[in-house]
């Protein structure tokens, strides 16, 4: 008896999209999220039927699919509203690079496409090897705090502080990132921050543009190494973000670029 996967596909964030796209599945996806940026031809092939935390629900029933795919307990209600409405839903709640590795692995067995989902993450194992090697290789390893958000201040959630310890760098707030929620990692005050003194300044605020110069003006942060040495780069949120490969690819390697820089100046 041959089994039946998922014909019609609803992709409530990116990752799913970009995962069955590398798969080669995409034919499967019916809608995503509006907030969908890789791979770009997929805002041009598909409608676009949800945000983060709100989605069209009778729009996504008029397509028809015979599975919604979301992320984390913030999706909890678009989640209950289609199983509702008799859709089957999968909700992922990952929140490690390992995490994320599986991930990919799981979608693809839910399609049919193990093997290549084995294949696409040994691609990507590869490159995340190579980085590691290369970081090893540092002089040394820089202080590293990443930014979420500025208004409050929210440091980096874990996914992408392990990836800051693979690209060679040493993540300043270690103890919040294993904080699944935002709330958790929210910096009451720049008393740590400015006691910690990180080296370099990644900012990756979520659907907002890094703004170093405003960063740099903060009170107490003009002697801050980061800000001395005007280490302050944005990583654009889409790239690590997202629970998805686009973290542990061309997340990962704008992560390492920063640390490197850092790490190869001698006057620090």
């Amino acid at each position: 008896m041959s089994l039946r996967y998922p014909e019609r596909i609803v992709c409530l964030t990116e990752e799913p999209t970009e995962v069955l796209y590398a798969l080669g599945e995409q034919d499967r996806i019916v809608g995503i999220s509006g907030f969908t940026v890789r791979p770009p031809r997929a805002r041009k092939d598909k409608p676009k039927v949800s945000a983060f935390l709100s989605a069209k629900i009778e729009r996504i029933l008029d397509l028809k699919p015979d599975l919604a795919i979301g992320f984390s307990d913030l999706q909890a209600d678009i989640a209950q509203a289609l199983i509702k409405a008799g859709v089957e839903v999968w909700i992922s709640n990952h929140r490690s690079v390992d995490g994320i590795r599986a991930y990919i692995l799981r979608l693809g067995a839910m399609v049919g496409a193990f093997e290549k989902a084995r294949a696409y993450l040994a691609g990507i194992d590869a490159g995340i090897a190579r980085v590691r090697t290369r970081a090893e290789a540092l002089p040394r390893r820089p202080r590293v705090y990443v930014e979420e958000w500025d208004e409050p201040r929210i440091s980096g959630i874990q996914w992408v502080c392990e990836l800051v310890r693979i690209a060679g760098g040493d993540d300043i707030f270690p103890e919040l990132a294993a904080e699944p929620l935002a709330k958790h990692r929210i910096l009451a005050n720049d008393d740590e921050i400015l006691r910690r003194a990180p080296e370099l300044v990644i900012g990756s605020w979520c659907g907002k543009k890094f703004q170093p110069e405003t960063v740099a003006s903060r009170p107490g942060w003009a002697d801050l190494p980061a800000v001395r040495h005007g280490a302050l780069v944005e990583v654009k949120s889409p790239l690590i973000l997202q629970p998805g490969p686009a973290a542990l690819t061309d997340g990962l390697q704008a992560l390492h670029a920063a640390i490197a820089r850092v790490a190869m100046c001698e006057d620090r």
